[in-house]
């Protein structure tokens, strides 16, 4: 049996992302050093490090009014999944040493998974956005 499965971690990002709200965006945004220095120490989390640095850009831009072209849903996700990365105390301790990050992990695999789309078309906006700074600059 799984210590940690698809359908737990479902259930996790559900509930967690059922209760996020506009002050919960600003947590996750003033928590991001904290939450990617975690992300970094751990193999398991490490991995996702360049999605989460994209998950965090776009909450970013949300919050600042910059990119609304994203369902609430996709944005509770998302914040939802970084609050859990964020609580220490959550299905599987993160104190458990080899294990206490499987649990995260799954989190995030099954957030990226559900909103992988919004965060493509987000992508692609932030570069053609980023693009049309420059040019601005630039003149």
């Amino acid at each position: 049996m799984a210590l940690f499965s698809e359908k737990s971690a479902e259930q996790q990002l559900k509930a967690e992302s059922e209760k996020v709200n506009r002050i919960d965006l600003e947590k996750v945004l003033e928590r991001q050093r904290a939450i990617e220095a975690k992300v970094k120490g751990s193999g398991k989390l490490n991995r996702f490090s360049a999605d989460i640095k994209l998950m965090f850009s776009m909450i970013r831009d949300y919050w600042q009014g910059n990119y609304r072209s994203v369902p609430w849903k996709t944005i509770a996700a998302v914040a939802g999944a970084l609050l859990y990365v964020l609580n220490p105390l959550d299905v599987i301790p993160d104190l458990i040493l080899g294990f206490g990050f499987i649990d995260d992990a799954g989190v995030v695999a099954l957030c990226l998974k559900l909103v992988e789309s919004d965060l493509h078309r987000y992508a692609a906006w932030k570069e053609e956005h980023e693009a049309q700074n420059k040019v601005t600059e630039s003149n």
